[in-house]
């Protein structure tokens, strides 16, 4: 039996044409034109919002070093520390906006959109290290500890810090989600975090001027902490965007909805989606069509996919492979004795892609295996072997393919 295995294959070169298709087949100028200010209109929310940002964030950071040297806080001036480091992720962020907005060209011809990815890392990377320098800090003074000097001005200088970082959060975040920016709902976020935190240094105030009980080292252990994670977190989530994540599943299942829609699609599979920048996406699909459809009939089908594809959920489809499915009752009870064989097995997700040829007794389809399964290749190996044992006189083509978006069972007929 001859098998191969799909896992690790490029999604090839996406053409113009076909990117031109799914813009609607509108002409080249306009869509170009749409794409354009769409684009701009993104970076310049993104830019606005992080100006916004920064000069909230420094303003919070001036107030919060001048009332921690006051008072000899050292909860109150990590707290300032953090604010600049806010302020300077806003930054990069403007920066990363900057640079992923230049517009395509020989060398990079799907854009410039995966720097938002890089300064996103960046700024992940000065979280972290303002989190493990603000620790150090925090634990010399709980080994060395110092009495702090709270005022009436301290108080509300740290009150007022909640209410703008609850405030700003909130903005941020909705800025970030409206336009799809990694960068700045990250932002958001570690502002709704430095809310939180601003409190606790606002309790710990409260408690020493109550009790005479200085926690404020301790809260200073608690802040670094938090950011620390912070950091972690957004460090994690840039490196899942550079490596490729796994396609959405409610994504997923739009565009597949989409797809079959379509007259003359009888199944869809191996959807792959490839991020080039939050506003570009670029994805491929495999779809099921009769074996007595025409090349024309072909030609027309996948272009109303990329066009329909495009106009419901944005992406690009560069690529619209074909399966032919037999529709001869003598290929559809092979099929589907073959389809109920194979799913019979553990962690056998789906199969699909099948077509026979009785003429050279060769047929071919695809079997997706669960990441779950202990060995993915040994239970390919095991439904290769049965269909083998089952269909003696035929040679099989099949292939190992990947679960890469959660549409296994949903795009199954």
């Amino acid at each position: 039996m001859d098998t191969r295995t799909k896992e690790g294959q490029s999604l090839g070169e996406v053409q113009p044409e076909a990117a031109r298709r799914a813009m609607g087949a509108k002409p080249d100028a306009a869509a170009g034109q749409m794409a354009m200010d769409a684009a701009q209109t993104r970076e310049a929310v993104i830019v606005r919002t992080s100006v916004v940002g920064i000069v909230a964030n420094v303003l919070l950071a001036a107030f919060k070093a001048i009332v921690g040297f006051a008072s000899n806080s050292i909860a109150v001036i990590l707290d300032a520390v953090n604010n600049l480091s806010d302020a300077l992720s806003s930054v990069i962020t403007i920066v990363g906006a900057k640079l992923a907005g230049r517009a395509p060209d020989e060398k990079h011809p799907l854009g410039y959109g995966r720097i938002e990815y890089l300064s996103a890392t960046v700024i992940a990377a000065i979280v972290l290290y303002a989190g493990f320098e603000s620790l150090s800090e925090s634990v010399k003074k709980i080994i060395w500890p110092e009495t702090a000097d709270y005022s009436a001005v301290t108080l509300l200088v740290i009150a007022a810090a909640v209410v703008v970082k609850l405030v700003l959060g909130r903005f941020v975040s909705a800025q970030g989600a409206k336009v799809h920016s990694g960068s700045l709902e990250a932002s958001g976020k570690d502002a709704l975090f430095d809310a939180v935190l601003s409190a606790s240094v606002l309790a710990a105030a409260i408690i020493y001027l109550v009790s005479g009980v200085s926690l404020e080292a301790y809260v200073g252990v608690v802040i670094s902490i938090v950011i620390v994670k912070a950091g972690i977190d957004m460090l994690r989530d840039s490196v899942d965007d550079i490596l490729g994540n796994r396609v959405d599943s409610d994504r997923a299942h739009e565009i597949v909805d989409v797809v079959k829609a379509q007259d003359g699609v009888l199944g869809a599979f191996d959807l792959l989606l490839h991020s080039y920048g939050p506003s570009m996406t670029v994805g491929s699909i495999h779809i099921e069509v009769p074996d007595t459809m025409t090349a024309e009939g072909i030609d027309d089908l996948t272009r109303r996919i990329q066009r329909a594809v495009h106009e419901r959920t944005g992406v690009l489809m560069g690529t619209v492979g074909v399966y032919a499915r037999n529709v001869d009752p003598e290929a559809v009870a092979m099929r589907e004795d073959i389809v109920r064989r194979a799913m019979a097995h553990a962690y056998v997700l789906q199969v699909h892609g099948f077509h026979v040829d009785f003429a050279t007794h060769e047929a071919s389809f695809d079997v997706v295996v669960s990441f779950d399964a202990p060995d993915r290749r040994a239970v390919f190996r095991e439904v290769c072997d049965e269909i083998e044992r089952a269909y003696p006189a035929f040679t099989f083509n099949v292939a190992l393919d990947i679960d890469s978006s959660d549409i296994s069972k949903h795009a199954a007929d």
